[in-house]
């Protein structure tokens, strides 16, 4: 048993409400410097991302053929890494001139967690090319359609999106299919 209790019991004094508020009063202080201490954390990483990010070229100044990733620290950008290798990704195709915006605001509601659908979230890509841009959001379960759909309408918001915005999921292993024509395939020049 928890002592502090243990001694209301044997307390004669009449001053039971007291030491109940008093222990109320402890209990939510020390909820609210854990929950302080939590964000606090939160706010160090967004703050230690912000600094690295603020020195980093923008997707919008880049030429030619780049990719940029940004997944949570274990995950590999690629279909077969176990928290991809069930999950998929939206692709929203971007005309020239709006990846920069369009990757800050995605990667800052991904550090937000404004997608508010737990772990599911693993990471982000955008690929300059040289007609357009292409930005997409991977997650875990592309079994899950609630949260996929979830994931949609939180791009669009986020990334402020024309409602006539053609979005497409895609799973990865419909990916790998669709690319495995290619790996066997012997070019001649």
């Amino acid at each position: 048993m928890n002592n502090k209790f243990d001694a209301l019991k044997d307390d004669d004094s009449g001053d039971h409400e007291q030491n109940e508020e008093n222990s109320a009063q402890k209990d939510g202080e020390k909820e609210k410097t854990e929950r302080d201490k939590s964000q606090s954390g939160g706010k160090r990483k967004v703050e230690q991302f912000w600094r690295f990010y603020s020195h980093m070229v923008r997707p919008g100044d880049l030429t030619g053929h780049s990719d940029f990733h940004l997944f949570k620290e274990g995950i590999k950008p690629m279909w077969e890494d176990d928290a991809n290798k069930n999950g998929g990704k939206w692709i929203i195709r971007l005309r020239k001139g709006l990846a920069s915006r369009c990757w800050e605001n995605l990667i800052l509601a991904m550090l937000g967690e404004q997608f508010m659908v737990g772990e599911e979230i693993c990471g982000a890509v955008v690929s300059v090319r040289f007609q357009e841009d292409i930005i997409s959001i991977w997650n875990k379960t592309a079994s899950d359609q609630a949260t996929t759909a979830r994931i949609r309408d939180t791009l669009r918001r986020v990334l402020n999106l024309p409602p006539n915005t053609i979005m497409e999921y895609k799973t990865h292993t419909d990916s790998i299919k669709d690319n495995s024509s290619f790996r066997n395939t012997k070019i001649t020049l």
